[in-house]
């Protein structure tokens, strides 16, 4: 048996609605009757949507089971078309369609289908993969090529690069750097060898310690045939490292464009503490080798936060001990399990998560590389695989339905149910134990409007907290699908108090352990963080970050409509990744200022940038390229290098130099 699925996206006219064609061929020579066709991939069909020639099974977020009309036999060589009228939101980019597929026999045989992009009505041109390119001038803005660019550089000269550095570090903290910016340049350019002996010819840098610095700054003083690397922490002196290694890069492999300097000095310090770089693992699984290497690619741009976002509607990706089904249950996806095939998935069982071990190796990783691992476990929503693992964290006597804006149904930690508690704070525990950091993110983002207005503990709580008129406010919310609050939506109602209590007490729990709480901008409602003891990252505009600050929450800058690396490069349906943001180009990212719209006092608590990288689309390997690659070293130059010494121009012109992650090219 043989088969093929296309997809097709028909935005809407004034005479028909929006269509989301389903076309499944047999290029077999069996006819096949009583089937059914699951497929899933970024777009959602909505619950209420109709579906013309076919019977709409089941529907959980992307994930969606049709069958064709009864009585119906698709014969050798013949395409059942089925088409949805009404989806969660129209189709934007060609990889928003399904990306996987399968069909169930009338015996119960699963066959998994290839699937093709989905075709666009109007668009022709050929589709999008792979980081863009961007040549290396014959003449460049500045001799010397750096990524994020320095604070101050007063190095000049033209010498013949040489071919590799000998480090010469003096004391512990200059041999630790030393081993680091070896073991980094080691794995990310193999062949270079840009760490070598004297013996080799290489050039002698000597790693010294300078009191008096800042705890990231560095000095770099060059002489006609060696360099020193000075600074006071070995966060500095691997950073002076890591610019050193920029330097002869460009100088090796574009020797009339780029310059190595025979005297002068650089001396560097970033503009934000946290430049933080997060990854979503739960919508697409990142082996420990994917994980660490782009922690390695984060390093070699400056960046010194990685935000491991570990849990989701869709999975749940770490060991805690105290509840494996965690694991056993939630970490895997396919046909038949309590999780279905998601986002591009597949029938067959896909999924994967980190054992403990696992953590440790990579936060050691990452601590080498002067960078701290921040852990996300993302609650009270967002919680559906765990819930679907841990049932008994439900209301038992929760009635109807609400859903969030992904379309997964009651999908949030219960705030009245008391052993909502106990697991939370053992979960922290174990959590706390791995990241050193002393950092727990606990997300608080995009609760449902209508959660828990079926259970009756959240209702008696309301009333408790807000008294019968706000009970019987959420009382009227129930059954509510399809809603999610906006910022301007939350404060004040049923859901945020309850929330917000839900918050405080988790906050309070993380705080006795002598921690630092993270979230989202929704952590902030109801102030149910306090100030001196957590961050939030402000997303969904570029406003909020601003407004956030003056309320006196240190604010990490991340608007989606610039830092969220899913979003499309441009609008054009060719590119892949998503659009409910809007999109951003290289130029656009790098040119975004995080500080513009802050007052003086509120700059006080601008702590940094970070960027975002959510993977529903990341199927394809390839469009992770694309678009991470190079907006993430955009938003690094944000974070270490002050505006004024920010250049477009000088950026494009060096970062055709920066290693990405998966080695895919674009061919436009």
């Amino acid at each position: 048996m043989s088969f093929s699925l296309v997809t097709t996206w028909t935005p809407a006219t004034d005479s028909e609605p929006l269509g989301y064609g389903i076309e499944l061929t047999n290029n077999g020579d069996t006819p096949i009757s009583n089937f059914q066709l699951g497929f899933s991939g970024p777009a959602r069909i909505d619950p209420h949507a109709t579906l013309e020639n076919g019977k709409l099974l089941k529907r959980l977020s992307n994930h969606t089971l049709i069958a064709p009309p009864d009585g119906y036999v698709l014969e050798p060589g013949a395409t059942w078309t089925s088409t949805a009228r009404g989806l969660s939101y129209g189709l934007r980019h060609w990889s928003d369609g399904a990306n996987s597929a399968y069909l169930v026999l009338e015996g119960g045989e699963i066959v998994a289908i290839p699937t093709a992009p989905t075709q666009g009505k109007g668009h022709n041109s050929p589709l999008l993969k792979g980081a863009m390119k961007f040549p290396v001038p014959a003449k460049a803005p500045s001799p010397f090529s750096i990524i994020p660019w320095p604070k101050h550089v007063a190095a000049t000269g033209n010498r013949i690069a040489p071919p590799g550095y000998d480090l010469k570090p003096e004391g512990d903290l200059a041999t630790r750097a030393a081993k680091a910016f070896a073991d980094l340049t080691a794995e990310l350019f193999p062949v270079e060898a840009i760490v070598r002996p004297a013996a080799e010819a290489g050039m002698p840098v000597h790693i010294v310690e300078k009191p008096g610095l800042g705890a990231e700054a560095y000095e770099i003083a060059f002489a006609d045939n060696s360099a020193t690397v000075s600074a006071t922490t070995r966060q500095g002196m691997f950073y002076g490292l890591v610019t050193l290694g920029h330097i002869l890069r460009g100088a090796k492999q574009h020797p009339a464009t780029f310059s190595f300097p025979t005297q002068g000095t650089i001396a560097d310090e970033p503009g934000f503490a946290f430049r933080g770089g997060h990854l979503d693992v739960a919508r697409q699984f990142y082996t420990a080798a994917e994980v660490s290497r782009l922690i390695r690619l984060m390093a070699w741009n400056k960046m010194n936060k990685f935000h491991w976002h570990l849990t989701e509607d869709e999975a749940w990706r770490l060991e805690i001990d105290a509840y494996p089904a965690l694991t056993e249950i939630a970490a895997w996806r396919g046909h038949g399990k309590a999780l279905p095939p998601l986002l591009g998935s597949g029938p067959q069982p896909t999924g994967g998560y980190y054992s403990k071990k696992t953590v440790r190796e990579i936060v050691a990783v990452a601590d080498d590389l002067a960078m701290d691992v921040i852990p996300e476990i993302d609650m009270p929503g967002h919680f559906y695989a765990a819930l679907q693992a841990l049932p008994e964290l439900r209301d038992p006597n929760e009635q109807g339905e609400y859903q969030s804006v992904q379309g997964f149904p009651n999908n949030s930690l219960n705030p009245a149910h008391e052993p909502v508690y106990t697991f939370v704070e053992t979960v922290i525990d174990e959590v706390l134990e791995l990241f050193p950091a002393g950092v727990f993110h606990l997300g608080a983002d995009e609760v449902p409007l209508a959660a828990w207005s079926g259970s009756p503990l959240a209702l008696d709580m309301i009333e408790k907290l807000a008294g019968p008129a706000m009970r019987k406010k959420h009382e009227a919310q129930f059954n509510q699908l399809g809603n999610h609050h906006g910022a301007d939506e939350i404060e004040g109602s049923p859901t945020a108090i309850l929330q917000a209590e839900f918050i405080k007490r988790v906050h309070n729990y993380i705080a006795s352990k002598g921690a630092i709480t993270g979230g989202w901008e929704e952590a902030a409602h109801g102030d149910a963080v306090a100030k001196d003891k957590s961050y939030v990252i402000g997303w969904r505009n570029v406003e909020i970050n601003a407004e956030l600050a003056e309320r006196g929450y240190d604010i990490v800058v991340s608007p989606g409509q610039r830092y969220y690396l899913d979003m499309a490069n441009g609008v054009s349906w060719a590119e892949p990744g998503a659009g409910w943001a809007g999109w951003s180009g290289p130029q656009e990212t790098y040119e975004f200022e995080a500080r513009e719209g802050f007052s003086e006092e509120g700059l006080k608590h601008l702590i940094g940038v970070q960027s975002c990288i959510w993977s529903e689309s990341m199927t394809d390997r390839a469009i992770f390229d694309r678009l991470v690659f190079p907006r993430i070293s955009a938003i690094a130059e944000a974070g270490w290098t002050l505006p004024e010494r920010k250049s477009w121009d000088r950026f494009k012109s060096m970062v055709g130099l920066m290693p990405i992650m998966y080695g895919h090219w674009s061919e436009q």
